[in-house]
């Protein structure tokens, strides 16, 4: 007997990104600072630890201190977390804060997407090693593509 497949769900959109972190008294104010998130709920218990972030009263992010090492770029699993803004003044503006709390960035400064295009953004790590993205959609063509006409956003 063969069965036709499923539809997909009409309405489905991300709901939110759980992340773990190996320390969340880190991972908290780095996200908040960087990001402007609230801490919406969070959970205290030692060995239970974690945060709900968003804005508005909507989650956006969890953290879940569970890992005991940093993210790992060779295990499956996440790739990156991108994150969009109107300007290339919001990415300018979030990039200053970053430079002052010396994150690793990817890239240096704003990087187009791809060779030619629009869109592009900055691209750097949490705490914890992982790989972070804040873009525009348009008005960073001009900007150097390191990968030329690969996504800058690949391998990284």
């Amino acid at each position: 007997m063969t069965t036709s497949p499923s539809p997909a769900p009409a309405g489905l959109k991300t709901g939110h990104i759980g992340l773990n972190v190996t320390d969340l008294d880190r991972s908290l104010p780095f996200y908040a600072r960087v990001l402007g998130f609230e801490t919406l709920a969070e959970g205290k218990e030692d060995s239970r630890r974690w945060a709900f972030l968003g804005r508005d009263g909507e989650i956006v992010v969890t953290l879940w201190q569970q890992s005991e090492n940093a993210f790992a770029a060779g295990s499956a699993g996440l790739h990156h977390l991108s994150f969009q803004v109107d300007t290339l003044d919001e990415i300018a503006a979030t990039e200053a804060v970053l430079r002052e709390l010396g994150t690793d960035f990817v890239h240096d400064g704003i990087t187009a997407h791809a060779e030619g295009a629009a869109s592009g953004g900055i691209f750097f790590r949490d705490p914890d090693g992982i790989r972070l993205e804040v873009f525009v959609p348009s008005g960073a063509q001009g900007a150097p593509a390191p990968a030329g006409q690969e996504p800058t956003c690949g391998f990284f």
